[in-house]
């Protein structure tokens, strides 16, 4: 069963790493945002996020993730990996959460359909809960408008890491100027967030090839838990010498290129659509 623990461990690393691999093949394919100056793409994105999180409507939000799914396939992104990539976790863990607030218990209003229907009402202390329990149009209203807003600004933000290579992302973000510091953040984490995965996975594999006969699942946990104690040691002298090593060389804060941006025709058309969707949605709200 120990065994059984570490080999999961290792295919759900290994895993990791290949799903960031494959991501990362969609920001060289000809697609249409992949053309997009980073700078014009991240301002229209982001404007498109703030609309996004201000819209109170379902039929708003639902227009707008529609916007998504066309633009992904616009990217020539697979429409099922970009569908699993976004509502894997987050959309479905609030769905969840927002899932009791559908019952009139929660939200009173006009009654959808009943769920189910007691002898009398109870009371437990504070909290009153009555003869019938329905869900109700309000609640059901409310709860699809978080589910959609939120869907729709991780569908955003999927499609601007997946159709845009992080460096010139980061690059773009100092050119709308984002902090220094926080850019010098985001750069490191995602270089050697690959090195540790590798790192982990060779841990792992050294494991499983030193052992003989099946281990406890205690005896696992606890070798588990000892290597997350070499890893973290391992990041924080790595992590200091990185940082020297990029001082001697003339790091200053800001990511560098060979090229330079600049504006072409889909940049302007992109920046027209987005400006028309903020004056439609600034109209019609």
């Amino acid at each position: 069963m120990g065994n059984d623990f570490i080999a999961k461990t290792m295919a759900e690393t290994t895993r990791a790493i290949e799903r960031s691999i494959f991501a990362s093949t969609f920001a060289r394919k000809n697609g249409f945002l992949q053309h997009l100056d980073p700078r014009v793409k991240l301002a229209g994105v982001l404007c498109l996020l703030i609309i996004t999180g201000l819209s109170a409507t379902v039929e708003i939000l639902a227009m707008l993730y529609l916007m998504t799914l066309l633009l992904a396939v616009a990217s020539r992104v697979p429409l099922g990996f970009f569908m699993k990539r976004v509502w894997i976790f987050i959309p479905l863990f609030t769905a969840m959460i927002v899932l009791p607030s559908v019952f009139n218990v929660v939200t009173p209003g006009r009654p959808l359909f009943t769920v189910i229907t007691f002898s009398s009402p109870h009371s437990f202390g504070p909290f009153n809960i009555p003869k019938t329990i329905t869900v109700t149009v309000q609640g059901v209203m409310g709860a699809s408008i978080l589910v959609l807003r939120v869907a729709t600004s991780v569908s955003l933000a999927v499609l601007l890491v997946l159709t845009t290579e992080w460096i010139r992302l980061l690059k773009a973000m100092s050119v709308l100027r984002v902090p220094e510091m926080v850019i010098l953040v985001l750069a490191m984490t995602y270089r050697y967030i690959h090195l540790f995965l590798r790192m982990v996975e060779a841990m792992l594999l050294a494991r499983k090839s030193r052992q003989i006969g099946d281990s406890s699942v205690k005896e696992a946990h606890g070798w588990i838990a000892s290597r997350l104690g070499v890893l973290v040691g391992k990041s924080y002298s790595l992590s200091s010498e990185v940082h020297l090593a990029m001082l001697s060389r003339g790091w200053s804060g800001n990511p560098r290129l060979m090229e330079d941006f600049s504006f072409g025709r889909l940049d302007w058309l992109w920046a027209a659509f987005t400006m028309g969707i903020v004056i439609l949605w600034i109209t019609f709200r």
